[in-house]
């Protein structure tokens, strides 16, 4: 549930609610179409948001200049590494189509681009798109049987926009790259481009285009959540004065205010370059760290984030996070230390930890840092949980513990 996960800003927000936030301001290009964003990640376009449709799908991507890129351009900007969304050069008449390509180098994607035409613009896919209703229309017929047995699994990427938009022997050479086997790929890409070209012919002929690019522009902020590092590096961007994406997240946010320095009134804390939000806390130091919903006696932090948590008193060291833990003694995080509590339904909590040097992926089935079980087996424990009776249970002894703290 990253999409659930708390960030370290005003009111608690969760990523999902950032994201939502950040989304909407698409709404009113997009009506009568449905949109699906990324859960964990927000970005915030550079350029104009407003526009008009022109395709049937189309795919958010930051475009890197007005003309394709050269070889040396395509490996210093990393292109080699992600999905990445080529626009071809229209020829005046239609709007331009756009294709998909995953992870190739200049060379591979110009050989199997050239076939459909000459490459404009090219950059990074973001992943989100929009469908106009006419397209999800056809896309349900076409699968009507899959999604009645609920059995088959299709990923947006490979098995639609790809097989729509590259020629065959492309198609079947990145899927091979998958593992998937040659008869497989022809045979899924025979049926989308049988899909696609009776759709335009049909119900989709109304002028519009199959598959554009939606610019965010090159300079868009990209903030991912969803690992450790990013969630730690995009949460401590507040604090770094130096990137202008710093100011950008604080009108996001709707923060007036630079870091915290110096003695606040209703304290004793002292403050070195830190943002508190809806803390009580009595006495200690915080430097270089973001305190979200913190109540504690006596805190001494730096370069930590701390989100829902009550102690009488805490320490934590650079790099380190503290996560929904509550505690009747000291909560001590060592530097790189990441501490969360897991709570149940009946209230009560289990402590687990790990490092910002841990891969929580690679290390998924083992049982790391003295745990008492193995992240998956957390996870299997808790994936069917009610989470709004945790949460109100929650609240309530956060309450609870803050009556005894002060």
């Amino acid at each position: 549930n990253k999409p659930g996960v708390k960030l370290p800003f005003p009111s608690t927000l969760t990523v999902l609610q950032a994201v939502v936030r950040q989304t909407g301001i698409y709404a009113s290009s997009r009506k009568g179409r449905l949109s699906v964003y990324w859960g964990d990640q927000v970005f915030l376009p550079s350029v104009d948001f407003i526009y008009k449709p022109t395709h049937h799908i189309d795919i958010m991507c930051s475009l890197l200049g007005d003309t394709a890129p050269t070889a040396e351009e395509w490996q210093a900007q990393g292109l080699d590494k992600y999905g990445v969304i080529a626009v071809l050069k229209g020829d005046g008449q239609k709007t331009p189509e756009a294709a998909q390509v995953e992870k190739v180098s200049h060379e591979t994607a110009t050989k199997m681009l050239q076939q459909l035409g000459t490459i404009g613009q090219v950059g990074p896919s973001l992943g989100s798109f929009s469908v106009s209703a006419a397209m999800l229309k056809g896309l349900c017929e076409e699968f009507a049987t899959e999604l009645g047995a609920k059995q088959a699994k299709f990923d947006t990427d490979p098995h639609f926009w790809m097989p729509m938009t590259l020629p065959e022997d492309s198609y079947v050479y990145l899927m091979s790259q998958k593992g998937v086997d040659e008869g497989t790929s022809k045979s899924h890409y025979a049926r989308m481009k049988a899909f696609s070209s009776q759709f335009l012919k049909s119900g989709g002929n109304n002028g519009m285009g199959l598959f554009g690019a939606v610019d965010v522009g090159k300079d868009a902020c990209w903030w991912d959540y969803g690992q450790l590092k990013l969630y730690s590096k995009n949460s401590l961007l507040l604090l770094d004065d130096a990137n202008p994406e710093s100011k950008l997240l604080r009108k996001f946010l709707n923060i007036k205010d630079q870091p915290q320095s110096g003695v606040l009134a209703s304290s004793n804390v002292m403050y070195e370059h830190s943002y508190a939000f809806d803390c009580n806390i009595a006495d200690g130091k915080a430097k270089n760290s973001l305190l979200s919903h913190v109540t504690a006696e006596e805190l001494y932090v730096e370069g930590a984030i701390l989100v829902n948590c009550v102690a009488p008193k805490i320490k934590a060291g650079k790099g380190s996070i503290l996560y929904n833990i509550m505690s009747e003694k000291e909560i001590v995080a060592e530097p790189g230390q990441v501490m969360v509590a897991v709570t149940n339904e009946s209230g009560s909590m289990m402590e687990i930890k790990s490092r910002m040097d841990i891969d929580g992926g690679k290390a998924w089935k083992e049982v790391v840092e003295g745990n008492p079980m193995s992240f998956e087996q957390v996870w299997k424990n808790n994936k069917n949980a009610n989470i709004t009776k945790i949460e109100m249970e929650r609240k309530h002894l956060f309450t609870l513990m803050t009556e005894k703290i002060f």
